[in-house]
């Protein structure tokens, strides 16, 4: 193998390759990158044998054809310490050279043959949709849910197939975060019998592959995994195991005592304020509302008071929740500023409910209020 390739940009795939390769294995050649370069460019493929992903490297000028694999700290230390716009690779199966203007290294390397397979996406069935929408699917689920939990399920986004959409669904069972974003279904569209459920590694990793703007990609689920295709990566992730809540039951169908529409900005404004003063044996915020007002109050012992207010067009009866404030937070820091949202309010005993207009849906259990 031997090729010319642009620093910077060999780098980043290989630095996003970097996350999949485990720290530790009792398989040392997984502590790698894989280079597989054909006639017509490059990828890079890394995998933990859970989760994998084929990421292609541009403007590569390929001299020949072959296959090498890349150690991760030593080569991509390399990367990051040379000061050349390209440097030239060049490998015969044992040994890796890279040779800049004024530097050359050469790294021992193991045999590319051994290294394990990454999937590949070949589906004729799957979902698709626009990239931005993607991105915006995984950020606003992926914080609501918890990899510490022994429900292994709670570790992972769920993922629902819908004719017409795609569902997620991120909970650690005091919050839930939902969001609904219109997809095209291809030959029947992606899904299959059981529960997708995906690990919130593997979404961090979708996340990072994404572009910014309108282009396409490919969503399809088989057996216990999911493939996401790119226009320049391919992801490849095992699903979770076991049962995810029946979470359409836990957005209530009630009549709110109290329902109001509030600026994004400025309630995570207010938000932050008032939990300056809270730590972990007291952590709640009171959010009482009134005629006009919303009151944020917090207190911990040694820590102080806090006391904010901030109008609100809300002109029904008095009425008050206690919430984890970083719950609230890390719901409004997936929303633009200017951005509204509706929240509904039953009593200090039930849940809120926060929606916006473009299919997203976020349920905050209440914490017990003082006496």
């Amino acid at each position: 193998m031997r090729v010319t390739c642009h620093r910077e940009r060999l780098l980043s795939a290989f630095q996003t390759c970097a996350t999949v390769a485990p720290a530790r294995s009792p398989k040392p050649i997984l502590r790698n990158v894989k280079l597989v370069v054909g006639e017509s460019g490059a990828t890079l493929l890394a995998t933990d044998l859970e989760l994998g992903i084929r990421m292609d490297v541009p403007d590569m000028d390929v001299q020949s054809p072959g296959a090498a694999v890349l150690p991760l700290d030593r080569f991509g230390s390399i990367l990051r310490e040379s000061s050349d716009e390209r440097l030239r690779l060049e490998s015969d199966g044992k040994s890796i050279v890279v040779r800049g203007e004024r530097s050359e290294f050469r790294l021992p390397a193991e045999n590319p043959d051994e290294y394990p397979a990454v999937a590949e996406f070949s589906e004729s069935r799957y979902h698709e949709l626009p990239a931005r929408l993607a991105r915006e699917l995984i950020r606003r689920t992926i914080f609501a849910t918890d990899a510490e939990s022994n429900r292994y399920a709670l570790g992972g986004v769920l993922l629902e197939f819908l004719p017409n959409q795609i569902v997620a669904v991120g909970t650690d069972g005091r919050r839930l975060a939902k969001m609904e974003v219109p997809a095209t279904a291809t030959g029947g569209g992606a899904g299959s019998d059981a529960m997708t459920i995906v690990p919130a590694k593997a979404m961090q990793l979708i996340d990072r592959t994404l572009g910014d703007g309108d282009e396409v990609i490919r969503v399809t689920s088989r057996n216990n995994e999911l493939l996401v295709k790119t226009p320049r990566s391919t992801v490849y992730a095992r699903l979770l195991e076991g049962r995810f809540p029946r979470w359409r039951d836990v957005f209530p169908n009630r009549a709110a005592a109290a329902r109001l529409e509030l600026t994004v900005g400025q309630l995570h404004a207010a938000v932050r304020q008032a939990m300056i003063v809270t730590n972990e044996e007291s952590r709640g915020v009171d959010f009482a509302f009134s005629k006009g007002n919303l009151v944020l109050t917090g207190q911990a012992a040694e820590m102080g008071e806090s006391h904010v207010e901030l109008p609100v067009a809300y002109d029904g009866e008095n009425i008050g929740i206690k919430l984890d404030p970083r719950f609230v937070a890390d719901f409004l820091k997936a929303l633009d500023p200017e951005k509204t949202f509706t929240i509904d309010i039953k009593d200090a005993e039930s849940a809120a409910v926060c929606s916006t207009d473009d299919g997203y849906g976020y349920v905050i259990m209440p914490l017990a209020r003082d006496r």
